[in-house]
């Protein structure tokens, strides 16, 4: 399953509606957008979002979160550092969220 990599975002306060959706839109996006340099395809397995809507209460403030899936650790080092659609929708992101998190595991290792 390679490298599993969970995104949240909380959006500032003054994020319009229409802001929230053209931002998840991209982020679904890069999984089309992102090539690979040495392939030039594209490398990202998969990626899933949305809207929270866990009855549970612990959110903290985060609305939006998004599952992606590398093959390897490789190209997740190049998508996190170099990818320049990645670094360019990092940047677009300047001014709309309030805080991110990211957490990045491989399944079954502890």
């Amino acid at each position: 399953m390679g490298i599993v990599h969970i995104v949240l975002f909380e959006f500032k306060p003054t994020t319009s509606h229409k802001q929230v959706e053209d931002v998840c839109k991209r982020m679904l996006e890069l999984q089309h957008n992102c090539i690979h340099p040495t392939t030039q395809k594209p490398y990202i397995n998969s990626v899933v979002g949305g809207r929270d809507n866990s009855p549970e209460g612990h959110q903290g403030g985060f609305s939006h979160g998004f599952v992606c899936q590398f093959e390897n650790e490789e190209d997740r080092e190049y998508y996190v550092k170099k990818d320049p659609m990645h670094l360019a929708f990092v940047k677009s992101l300047d001014g709309i969220l309030q805080n991110v998190r990211v957490v990045d595991f491989e399944p079954g290792k502890f």
